[in-house]
């Protein structure tokens, strides 16, 4: 954990990714039940934590709660406000038998809760609490995934504060299990065509009620290993595919429409921060400038970075803490 830009062995994983990926729906639908819900579907998300992934505080009635991933230690930790605690093991048990384990955790701390069972934007999938064909998990797969979330956010908050208009957090949608973070034109878009399976067309028309442009991290699937970044605009402006990128390893996407970058070709990169960093901003910098957007009012020239604050945060107390 303590190596930045692990090698993934993404030919190795499949079941682990499954697995993860599905108990992460269960948790994220319990969010998505009784928090409230922030455009674009930001307020149903997951975030990435030095040891794993979190829903934040959740409210539930006069009472709140959290529910955490410890990938380092294998568990579901769910806290409430009034001080209890439960754990879930994460390792040798079916997606059924955790969905029903979360459950009953949840029901033992007084906080009872209730989801739709079936999987979100997983074709053929197969509802939770009948879902015993998942389960494999190696904890130190795992562990590579969030490796790669903690060096991969590093890199997108560091291209979200170069930006000035509306941006999302950088955080995990746990339907398609894709970390990412957008920044907006603040001009309407055409209406979402849809399209993803167990996915309501109206909540993809709001995610997308407005113009942006989107980077993120996929970790693939058992069809498709390979772990790679991606970056698209919405609306696609004419031409996009032909626009100038960085670094050399990436490339335009016709059938998906979307750029990518591999995830080797970043770790393997003399600089993957800088690499990373050069993929984003030539992505957007292609669709905001096909799309006509006011970069200058939008973008900070340069952005100021994480020395910048620290300076500044000093002089203003006084020395620092």
């Amino acid at each position: 954990m303590n190596t930045r830009w692990p090698h993934l062995p993404a030919d190795e994983w499949s079941d682990t990714l499954e697995t993860l990926h599905l108990y992460a729906q269960v948790v994220g639908k319990i969010r998505m039940g009784y928090g409230p819900w922030l455009n674009h579907a930001w307020g149903v998300t997951l975030n990435v934590t030095p040891r794993g992934l979190s829903t934040g505080i959740v409210p539930h009635g006069d009472d709140a709660f959290e529910i955490r991933f410890d990938l380092l230690d294998s568990r579901l930790i769910i806290e409430s406000s009034s001080g209890a605690r439960e754990l879930v093991s994460l390792a040798d048990r079916t997606v059924a038998a955790f969905y029903q384990a979360v459950l009953a955790a949840f029901e033992r701390l007084a906080l009872p809760v209730s989801i739709d069972p079936l999987p979100s934007e997983i074709a053929g999938a197969i509802p939770f609490d009948e879902d015993t064909s998942h389960g494999p998990y190696v904890p130190a797969q795992a562990q590579l995934m969030l490796r790669a979330w903690i060096d991969s956010t590093r890199v997108m908050n560091a291209f979200r504060a170069g930006y000035v208009g509306k941006a999302s957090p950088v955080h995990l949608y746990w339907g398609g299990f894709d970390l990412a973070t957008y920044r907006y034109s603040g001009r309407t878009a055409p209406p979402h065509p849809g399209g993803a399976p167990n996915f309501p067309l109206d909540v993809a028309q709001e995610s997308y009620t407005h113009e942006l442009t989107a980077v993120g991290l996929w970790f693939g699937s058992r069809e498709m290993p390979h772990p790679g970044y991606f970056a698209y605009t919405y609306p696609a402006p004419e031409g996009i595919g032909k626009a100038a990128l960085q670094p050399p390893a990436a490339a335009w996407s016709e059938d998906g429409g979307s750029f990518s970058l591999p995830y080797e070709a970043v770790r393997t990169a003399d600089d993957p921060d800088a690499a990373l960093l050069a993929f984003f901003e030539s992505t957007h910098a292609a669709g905001a400038d096909l799309g006509g957007w006011d970069r200058e009012a939008l973008e900070l020239s340069p952005p100021k970075g994480a020395d910048w604050w620290r300076s500044r945060s000093k002089r203003v107390s006084g020395g620092g803490r």
